[in-house]
């Protein structure tokens, strides 16, 4: 085995997620990493790797494997710690527990169940286009459709009023971001903990038909959801429905406007829209980084063994411009390639949500762009802010020109 190389500090603004994808990927498949308030990990950094480590059991999701968090030496009040260490929920558990906790959100997003969900989403793109339209030349897409496309959906399947949507919007933008603010970062996941504990105790006392009610009423193998499982699992259909979708819509309207010759082959029908989304995906992943998994035994990665105790994230950064998968090409964006990527994650814990975000992306690109034949960027591209998040890949705003 060879000696670990250096470690590399991540950088908590995001200034240039290809450049740091590029800069993991040439440290090797596995590779220590540095996180904000020098918190140590390793970040997988080859598309191979990573879905050989996606399936292999002796990574896993609970925390009581992370080393140095049992031994005190990560705070609880890490502006991350939500993420890398959430309540309990299929996200957080392995085995069996994780297939009784999973079964019930994946029930609700078959490919069958997601395609009923087709009219609601095409009647909200197009609600939202119409508002467009009425409004000023210039906006920010990200708030004016990217985000509530996907919001008022994934709201409207649990029951979650409109009226609510802002608030959610404003706690998961502080909850994915790093300000080094303790007491901001607690006062973020009291927020997010009041807001689904009320839905859960709201959903107890007056059962509906939405999801959340669906969720609660369901009797598994292990028995009915308790109220913190309800509550760790429906913060994660939130998170998941909503925020995946935002950064995939606007990184791939960014893409193509950048790519004039890729958005005329879509245009012209010589490409397929589903291409679009797939390319998108693998180019700019809508997750940066990952966050955690544990090595509950020494694992060899390559000529690297990670050791037991160490917490591991897939750095989609990395993966998904790795050229051994993708060949020379891979820094390109090129919607005609034949894409197979991990950005909706791999094995197990694989994202139960992805057709959903592909229904979702699949008909709002198509409808914006023929709605506004003549969408341009309303800033240089250079001009743009990424959000400061290790974990999204997203901007700040998306300011455009819609005629």
């Amino acid at each position: 085995m060879t000696a670990a190389p250096a470690p590399i500090a991540l950088d908590p603004l995001a200034r240039d997620n290809a450049a740091e994808g590029a800069l993991l990927r040439a440290a090797g498949p596995a590779v220590p990493v540095v996180l904000p308030g020098g918190v140590a990990a390793w970040a997988v950094t080859r598309h191979t790797a990573a879905r050989d480590l996606l399936t292999d059991a002796r990574l896993v999701k609970d925390a009581r494997h992370w080393a140095a968090y049992q031994r005190g030496e990560v705070p609880k009040t890490w502006p991350l710690i939500g993420l890398a260490v959430p309540g309990p929920s299929m996200v957080t558990t392995d085995g069996a527990e994780h297939r009784r906790l999973r079964a019930l959100v994946a029930q609700a997003f078959t490919p069958r169940r997601v395609e009923l969900m087709r009219p609601r989403v095409e009647e909200t793109t197009h609600a939202l286009l119409d508002t467009l339209a009425a409004g000023e030349p210039v906006v920010d897409l990200k708030t004016a459709f990217a985000f509530p496309l996907p919001m008022t959906v994934i709201c409207s399947l649990l029951g979650v009023p409109e009226s609510d949507h802002g608030l959610l919007r404003d706690l998961y933008e502080r909850f994915f971001g790093i300000k080094p603010d303790p007491e901001g970062i607690q006062a973020t996941v009291a927020g997010l903990n009041a807001f689904v504990n009320g839905l859960v105790a709201q959903r107890r006392s007056e059962p509906g038909e939405d999801l959340a009610s669906v969720l609660l009423a369901a009797d598994t193998e292990g028995g009915a959801l308790t109220d913190a499982e309800a509550a760790a699992t429906l913060r994660v259909i939130i998170a998941a429905g909503h925020e995946t979708t935002v950064n995939l819509i606007g990184n791939a309207v960014r893409a193509l406007l950048a790519h004039p010759d890729q958005l005329e082959l879509v245009r012209s029908s010589q490409v397929s829209w589903d291409a679009v989304v797939e390319e998108s995906l693998r180019w700019t992943p809508p997750t940066s980084n990952f966050l955690f998994r544990f090595t509950a035994e020494d694992i060899e990665v390559g000529e690297l063994v990670i050791p037991a105790g160490e917490p591991v994230l897939v750095s989609y950064n990395a993966i998904g411009r790795d050229p051994l998968q993708h060949g020379v090409t891979a820094e390109l964006f090129d919607i005609t390639r034949a894409t197979r990527h991990l950005s909706f994650g791999h094995g197990p814990h694989v994202c139960p949500g992805s057709p959903l975000a592909r229904l979702e992306a699949g008909v709002a690109l198509p409808a914006l762009f023929e709605r506004f034949p003549g969408l341009s960027l309303a800033v240089p591209d250079g001009e743009l802010r990424p959000s400061p998040s290790l974990v999204v890949n997203s901007l700040l705003e998306l300011p455009v020109r819609l005629w």
